[in-house]
């Protein structure tokens, strides 16, 4: 009885911690992409007319975020019934931002004004017992424009 009211006791401190590290991972989230919000992104290949003539760079950020065992139960009972597995949603929307956030933070260090041909991959980048995955990449990459100082 003691070994159960024990385990039970590890398993919500892990879950109220897990819980909260979670809430202030999105906060600083929120802080930084405020920060850098002046910083454009687009998808579009093309660089346009108005930021030429240009210097370019490749920058990307790339995270790995790491699926506690909370998550792992929660994802496991949702797929008993079914449904959204929103768990891991949270999961793989924190290592987007974040991917995106230290992207934008290597194209402001260049003196970039936009990046465009922004793009994002995921994967899993290594898995537990009976095939789970146990952690999400993110990588965020595009091309950075530099204005160059010379007007044609």
């Amino acid at each position: 009885m003691v070994a159960l009211l024990i385990t039970l006791a590890l398993l919500v401190i892990g879950y109220l911690f897990g819980q909260h590290a979670e809430q202030s991972h999105f906060r600083r989230l929120r802080a930084a992409e405020a920060e850098l919000q002046s910083l454009l992104l687009f998808s579009e290949k093309r660089i346009p007319e108005q930021f030429q003539p240009c210097e370019v760079r490749l920058v990307g950020g790339n995270t790995v975020i790491a699926v506690d065992y909370f998550k792992v139960m929660a994802a496991f009972l949702k797929n008993l019934f079914g449904g959204r597995l929103v768990a891991y949603e949270s999961l793989v929307e924190r290592a987007r931002r974040e991917s995106i956030i230290r992207m934008k933070r290597e194209a402001k260090a260049l003196g970039a004004q936009a990046v465009f041909n922004v793009r994002l991959e995921t994967s899993s980048i290594s898995k537990g017992a009976n095939d789970q995955k146990v952690s999400v990449e993110v990588y965020a990459y595009g091309t950075a424009v530099i204005p160059s100082h010379e007007r044609v």
